[in-house]
């Protein structure tokens, strides 16, 4: 969150990258501060020089105890908004994205009291978001999780006759978010794209609607975030709302995230038809009330990095915070895992991963359609295992923060490994041997996950030296991710 970083926590992270053993990592070229403004103050998100060396990991032993999950934050911080009474919410992410949608809402005149890095107390207005006369635009960086949503809630709100334009930067002016605009404007909203964006493209330019409410058909092929903000902004229509995919739904188990939380917090969603096919779901007017106080579940995408590691090295890596019980689609990774070799132990709120040194990971074929982001993962676990992976139904990582398929096929390439590449899926077969090339530069192309899985390359008895560029670039999720893997890891 913006102004969590003291002066001393930049001096301690400044001190470590410093005086970190050349054996673990290094960092090279021109220091690089990134500042993001807002929420009344600059903050330090993360101090990382350019690029950053990681040398050879033999193994990945211990606990990590996993920061909140971004899609539950950013869902939370809006449904607490739109709420009657006080929220207090703690195990709040503490990264770029969350940043981006509390700035947001200071802009639009909500109330948020800060306890720490991770706890706050949200003072919801009970009923649609105020658009004050000075918030003219809203700047939400490449924050997907804040963009989508607020663009959905903000359409219920009295608006003044200019508007308010919701914007960010130059690669969220790349990410289509048509299909939701469209549906919006189905169920009455005034919202239209700029044009300043690629086609189908941010900016959004809404006014005050009329009449909301009614039915909207909508695709669920690119995004289930279009559904998810749609569904969080029901309540607040004047009328009951149905909203049918008419082709299929991706990423269904996020859905059922956003459902579940609007529970705790009074509406239910209606669901007609399977969650696998092209559901209706219908929503009634109705005030959201706070639960006095929320807990954040530990974020399941960025569980799979450390249970990968595991998998990969034969080490022992329990993640806390996400389990047996969690919401999050994420957590099936781990099954994913076993079915490759890995031995995996659930609990209520953890995950345990090991396997057998005499066990092999084996290439297998997945569909990862529920799964998009730790499938990502999964494409570097592919080059440590017999055979080829086929990683199926991630059409959507082409509308992510980057190209993801590209920038998956280019680096996964440059470590040796051959790639088949195809619109929704790609073949993965390892290098020869499982021996990566050594000393590859990891272009991230500004995209956290792109970080901080491929940083797992250096791991396992063949693992090799690489240097990532741009680390800093984790901050949007996880700032401390590169020190929790040092945490854990053993050379």
């Amino acid at each position: 969150m913006r102004g969590s970083s003291s002066t001393l926590g930049t001096l301690l992270l400044l001190a470590f990258l410093l005086t970190a053993p050349t054996h673990s990592f290094l960092a090279t070229g021109p220091s690089s501060l990134l500042v993001a403004k807002g929420w009344g103050v600059e903050r330090n998100m993360a101090l990382y020089a350019e690029t950053l060396k990681l040398s050879p990991i033999k193994t990945l032993n211990g606990e990590v105890t996993l920061p909140g999950s971004k899609s539950l934050s950013n869902r939370i911080l809006l449904l607490a908004s739109l709420s009657e009474g006080k929220t207090k919410v703690t195990n709040l992410l503490d990264s770029d994205d969350i940043t981006y949608m509390l700035g947001a809402l200071d802009d639009l005149g909500v109330k948020v009291e800060k306890h720490s890095d991770t706890a706050v107390t949200v003072t919801g207005v009970g009923g649609a978001l105020p658009v004050p006369a000075s918030a003219k635009k809203l700047n939400l960086g490449n924050a997907g999780t804040a963009m989508r949503p607020l663009c959905a809630a903000l359409a219920y709100s009295d608006i003044g006759a200019e508007g308010v334009v919701l914007d960010g930067v130059a690669r969220m002016r790349e990410r289509p978010i048509a299909d939701l605009i469209d549906g919006l404007v189905q169920l009455g909203a005034d919202a239209k794209l700029t044009g300043e964006g690629d086609v189908g493209c941010p900016p959004v330019l809404l006014k005050k609607g009329a009449g909301l409410g009614g039915r909207a058909e909508i695709s669920g092929k690119m995004s289930s975030q279009f559904l998810s903000a749609m569904l969080m902004a029901s309540p607040l229509a004047e009328k009951p709302t149905q909203i049918a995919i008419k082709d299929e739904l991706i990423s269904a188990p996020y859905v059922e995230l956003t459902m579940g939380l609007m529970k705790k917090f009074g509406p239910k969603v209606e669901v007609e038809g399977s969650m696998d096919g092209a559901p209706v779901f219908k929503i009634q007017p109705e005030t959201y009330v706070s639960p006095k106080k929320i807990l954040v579940e530990g974020d399941a995408s960025s569980a799979s990095y450390f249970l990968a590691g595991a998998a990969i090295t034969g080490g022992t890596v329990k993640v806390i915070g996400c389990g047996s019980k969690s919401v999050q689609g994420d957590v099936a990774f781990a099954n994913y895992l076993e079915e490759m070799g890995a031995t995996v132990t659930w609990g209520d709120d953890d995950i345990t991963v090991t396997r057998d040194p005499a066990t092999k990971l084996q290439g297998k074929e997945f569909d990862c359609l529920k799964i998009p982001d730790a499938a990502m993962t999964l494409a570097v676990v592919a080059m440590f295992a017999k055979g080829p992976t086929t990683i199926k139904n991630v059409y959507s990582w082409r509308l992510k923060e980057t190209e993801r398929m590209k920038a998956i096929v280019a680096e996964c390439t440059k470590l040796g490994a051959k790639v088949e590449e195809f619109r929704d899926y790609c073949v993965i077969h390892p290098p020869e041997g499982n021996k990566m090339n050594e000393n590859v530069l990891i272009e991230t192309y500004d995209d956290h996950r792109m970080a901080m899985a491929f940083s797992l390359a250096a791991c396992g008895e063949k693992g090799v030296p690489i240097e990532i560029n741009d680390p800093k670039c984790t901050a949007k999720t996880f700032p401390t991710y590169f020190e929790m893997l040092e945490s854990v890891a053993q050379r």
